[in-house]
């Protein structure tokens, strides 16, 4: 998967982590969001930028 592909740099996605549980995050492509499951966040992503403010994260639904 290239940076054309996503919007952002495929190496990038693999060193960041969540700042709360510092756990992996998931790319959802659709939403354009890296999603923490395990602190029930998802961190926007605008203009191939992620966003990794808690304040700027929204929480996750409970079907999410």
């Amino acid at each position: 998967m290239s940076e054309l592909d996503t919007g952002i740099d495929p190496k990038l996605l693999e060193i960041l982590v969540c700042p709360v549980s510092k756990t992996p995050l998931i790319y959802d492509r659709r939403k354009q969001e890296l999603i923490s499951k395990a602190a029930g966040l998802a961190y926007p992503i605008r203009d191939g930028i992620p966003i990794m403010l808690v304040d700027e994260a929204r929480p996750l639904e409970l079907d999410e």
